[in-house]
């Protein structure tokens, strides 16, 4: 059912042309973990440091979440199980580990989804984070690389994250003392979840010509990735919270001067330092550092930086 609806999308794809493929393309790029992690530094250095720990926060829990189901669950990609299935080629090189749940479904659902729950949104505000929503899970059928259960059930697990995480967040408004019981906790399930990735048994699979048809230990890629943003993003929170405390309630051009600095800075980390710490240091330990200096980065050190600088400038 699932491959003959990709089918049915795919002649449709072909039939049509690039029309709505460019649209669709698009929208698959506003789940992309560049991307949505990006849009959510600049909400926590920029525009609300509370929305942005709440967001971050959510969405590293909903990457050792959908970790834990990928490699839990060993669902192979749709062109993977049946080669009718032809993806588009540029969605195909962002579609990276196991195929349940879609990753690009559960980050859209952190960002966009997060703000759809938030009941100090606007309806029109929040009716618009749901359509994105939609766009998102939806475009990565229409591009062929997932199935319709991988993005449902990408959507709901991201969702019941943001829930989580939004009681979380009123909670510790009442117990502010308990972050560090928090992060040690989040740290743990990471730890958990990493570590199973790395000793359970993948399923071995061969094509007719005698080809593996897909190698588990790199598809536990994704999963070491979830554990190390999570992990990074929990260390930085708490001392950030303990030790610098940094401020959104500043003026206009404080903002628009945090804003370039620091983006300039999270793609220099992304595409210069993570690479040479993978080649450097190979396998799970290089892909966990790296992921883990990404949220360090934008939940502490940069926030330490400009705290610092702005504390200089102001003398």
């Amino acid at each position: 059912m699932d491959i003959s609806y990709l089918l049915l999308l795919q002649d449709f794809r072909n039939g049509v042309g690039s029309v709505f493929e460019t649209f669709f393309l698009k929208m698959s790029y506003l789940g992309e973990m560049n991307v949505v992690l990006t849009i959510m530094a600049a909400i926590y250095w920029c525009v609300s440091k509370e929305y942005g720990t709440y967001l971050l926060m959510g969405w590293s829990g909903s990457r050792v979440a959908n970790g834990l189901l990928k490699v839990a669950a060993c669902v192979y990609r749709p062109w993977i199980r049946d080669p009718r299935v032809v993806p588009n080629n540029t969605a195909l090189s962002e579609a990276t580990g196991y195929s349940f749940p879609s990753g690009h479904s559960m980050n859209g659902a952190a960002l966009y989804g997060g703000g759809a729950i938030r009941k100090e949104f606007n309806s029109i505000l929040r009716a618009a984070f749901f359509i994105m929503i939609v766009l998102i899970a939806f475009s990565r059928n229409y591009l062929g690389v997932h199935t319709p259960q991988d993005v449902i059930v990408g959507v709901l697990a991201g969702m019941l994250v943001m829930l989580g995480t939004l009681k979380l967040m009123k909670w510790l408004e009442t117990h502010p003392e308990k972050d560090i019981q928090v992060m040690c906790f989040g740290i743990l399930i990471a730890v958990i979840v990493a570590v199973f990735a790395a000793v359970k048994e993948y399923p071995v699979d061969y094509d007719a010509a005698g080809n593996l048809l897909v190698d588990g230990a790199k598809m536990a890629g994704d999963t070491f990735k979830g554990a190390g943003w999570c992990m990074g993003f929990l260390v930085g929170w708490v001392l950030e919270r303990r030790i610098i405390g940094f401020s959104t309630d500043v003026t206009m051009i404080t903002r628009v001067t945090r804003l370039m600095p620091g983006l300039l800075l999270h793609y220099a980390i992304s595409l210069i330092l993570v690479p040479i710490i993978k080649h450097g240091i190979p396998g799970a330990a290089g892909i966990l550092i790296s992921c883990f200096l990404q949220t360090f980065y934008v939940s502490f050190v940069f926030p330490f930086c400009m705290k610092y600088l702005e504390k200089k400038t102001a003398q």
